[in-house]
């Protein structure tokens, strides 16, 4: 490829704070419009900020967990613009100092390649409130709810080379929250979204090209899409005899296209300036010290333990743990059940997270809980049921049909184990195939698969396949036991 894309991202978190962050007003999502703006948020004369303790403290855990400089002196900046969903005219954020400094992650590629991604800084800001373009007429309405609610805006280094890279480091950073507890990582609501900066240059170049950046992508799915429709974009621009402009995009998933929204500001346009009302944060040794000893265990942390512990494949260690709940999930049925490691994990990643992935439900409601997979593969294990009926057993479950073992009696899907009504199913069918036998017992074994096919069809999937395969080969070879 003649060009190279650069990306760098710029993350947004709502921070998991009861009240806004220079504020006592509720952050609760799905209030009625402009119940929870207090004369705070919306810049009444007189009023003064009080700074959220809490925000500080998940900030600085964010920091610590991608071994970030957190900064002992930060400083909060007036971000000057005037729309209509900024009340104040300002917006009260970071600059010179911000409260998280250098750091990185890595990203684990869908070829299992690891790549670092640099950290630029995280810092402190509120948000602003929303425009409603919807019902009003030809009109706007204004909910100024999110107004002052907390955010840390993750900047990343032009470290990304794809939409697939971009895409990979969005999700580690939303797993790696809500691993840490300082976001709920929400996308609907709102409370996770990235800002893309996207430019191309002829590969080998040095100097970055002019970029363009793509705001409030709040999907997985649209950061890869907005992407890859942007790169072309440009790409076609620049082979025309075009040029790009610097200017904020937005993306219409509908389209699959982004559409140019206003010119790129840059810092000096804003006329930042230190905010009078708010005091310098300053954090000494002992308190980042005591907020370091509060930190989970990490995503990266969970994955090494699971391949040493459980002796799991990177590849299945990775799937695990790219959620809390998944690893939490599978945590739980190891615990519970007298099944391996492995037969635990790919019951996790193969048929439960695709029967999610279809209905599109969240590990937190999964229909089959984590104690009934347990239970059904303990059943598997035990000669219950035969793996093939386990999958008939996982579908009455996952429709709520019941209990494990009361699935299992209502559906009369308990293993055959008699050998002797398993010896008389086999003697029925060799009776039947004649000639399928005359050609097994002149060396064609591959038809001992149509003999369990058989055996298997009569029985429902109910016959033990280990005492079918013994007794088949009796059988066949003219034995009787």
């Amino acid at each position: 490829m003649a060009w190279e894309v650069v990306i760098g991202c710029e993350i947004h978190v709502q921070l998991a704070t009861q009240s806004k962050i220079f504020s006592g007003a509720s952050t609760r999502f799905g209030a009625p419009a402009n119940s929870q703006a207090c004369a705070v948020d919306l810049g009444f004369p007189g009023v003064l900020p009080v700074l959220n303790q809490r925000a500080v403290e998940l900030a600085v855990r964010f920091g610590l967990a991608v071994g970030a400089e957190i900064d002992p002196y930060s400083v909060f900046a007036r971000k000057n613009y005037f729309y209509p969903d900024l009340p104040k005219g300002y917006q009260i954020s970071q600059l010179d100092h911000p409260i998280v400094g250098r750091g990185a992650l890595e990203i684990v590629l869908d070829d299992g390649v690891t790549k670092k991604i640099g950290i630029t800084r995280a810092h402190l800001e509120e948000d602003a409130g929303k425009s409603l373009h919807e019902d009003f007429d030809g009109m706007s309405g204004i909910d100024l709810n999110r107004a002052g609610t907390p955010l840390l805006e993750i900047v990343s280094e032009p470290d990304l080379r794809s939409a697939q890279e971009a895409s990979a480091y969005m999700r580690k950073i939303h797993s790696l929250v809500r691993y840490l507890g300082i976001s709920d990582g929400n996308m609907q609501e709102g409370s996770f979204r990235c800002d893309a900066n996207i430019s191309v240059r002829p590969r080998g170049q040095e100097a970055f090209g002019t970029r363009a950046e793509v705001k409030n992508l709040n999907s997985f799915r649209f950061v890869e899409q907005a992407v890859e429709y942007e790169v072309q974009r440009q790409i076609a621009l620049i082979e025309g005899g075009g040029v790009v402009v610097q200017e904020t995009r937005l993306y219409d998933p509908d389209r699959g296209e982004t559409r140019s929204m206003r010119s790129k500001e840059e810092a000096n346009d804003y006329r930042y300036f230190p905010d009078p009302d708010l005091l310098p944060v300053e954090l000494d040794k002992a308190y980042i010290d005591a907020v370091r000893q509060t930190l989970p265990e990490l995503p990266d942390d969970r994955r090494h333990r699971f391949v040493s512990q459980f002796g799991l494949s990177e590849y299945d260690a990775s799937a695990l743990t790219a959620s809390l709940e998944i690893g939490d999930y599978f945590e739980a049925v190891v615990s519970a059940s007298t099944a391996e490691a492995k037969v635990c994990a790919n019951w996790i990643t193969g048929i439960l997270t695709a029967a999610l992935n279809r209905e599109e439900i969240p590990w937190s409601t999964s229909p089959v809980s984590a104690a009934d997979l347990a239970l059904l593969l303990d059943r598997i294990e035990d000669g219950t049921i035969s793996g093939k009926i386990a999958k008939q057993l996982f579908d009455a479950l996952w429709q709520g049909e019941g209990g494990v073992d009361e699935v299992i009696a209502a559906r009369g899907l308990r293993q055959i184990t008699d050998s002797s009504a398993i010896a008389a199913t086999i003697d029925a069918i060799i009776a039947d195939n004649p000639q399928q036998v005359e050609q097994y017992r002149a060396g064609k074994e591959k038809l001992m698969g149509f003999f369990v096919g058989q055996v298997m069809k009569v029985t429902q999937g109910k016959a033990n396949p280990g005492q079918v395969n013994q007794l088949l080969q009796q059988r066949l070879k003219g034995e009787k036991r």
